[in-house]
């Protein structure tokens, strides 16, 4: 378990390294060594003092990308909204709904 903690981590840093902050980053890093290590010495207290380490390093650096996705999403989305406002706009007003009868063709 905590080899393929490492192996995940090391191709999650290759995938999203530039996404994730400098010091978010480091911390990551370090954990995945320090797990290494315990897991070289096969020593289980270790292992699952670094793993809940390494967890918690990667759970506050996802945080933070989750928060930069939205303070983008959040730019962008005035615009989108605004456009979308009044395509429902033009919409609502009229109320004429026609059935029209239609034929399948096979």
């Amino acid at each position: 378990m905590a080899d393929s903690l490492v192996f995940q981590t090391e191709k999650q840093l290759k995938e999203y390294g530039e996404k994730i902050p400098a010091e978010k980053k480091t911390a990551i890093e370090q954990a995945a060594e320090k797990l290494k290590e315990a897991h070289k010495a096969q020593d289980l207290v270790a292992i699952d003092a670094t793993m809940a380490a390494l967890n918690a390093a990667w759970t506050a650096a996802s945080e933070d990308m989750y928060k930069a996705t939205q303070e983008n999403a959040a730019g962008a989305q005035p615009g989108a909204d605004g456009a979308g406002q009044q395509t429902a706009d033009a919409g609502a007003g009229g109320d004429n709904v026609t059935d029209v009868p239609y034929e399948e063709v096979k």
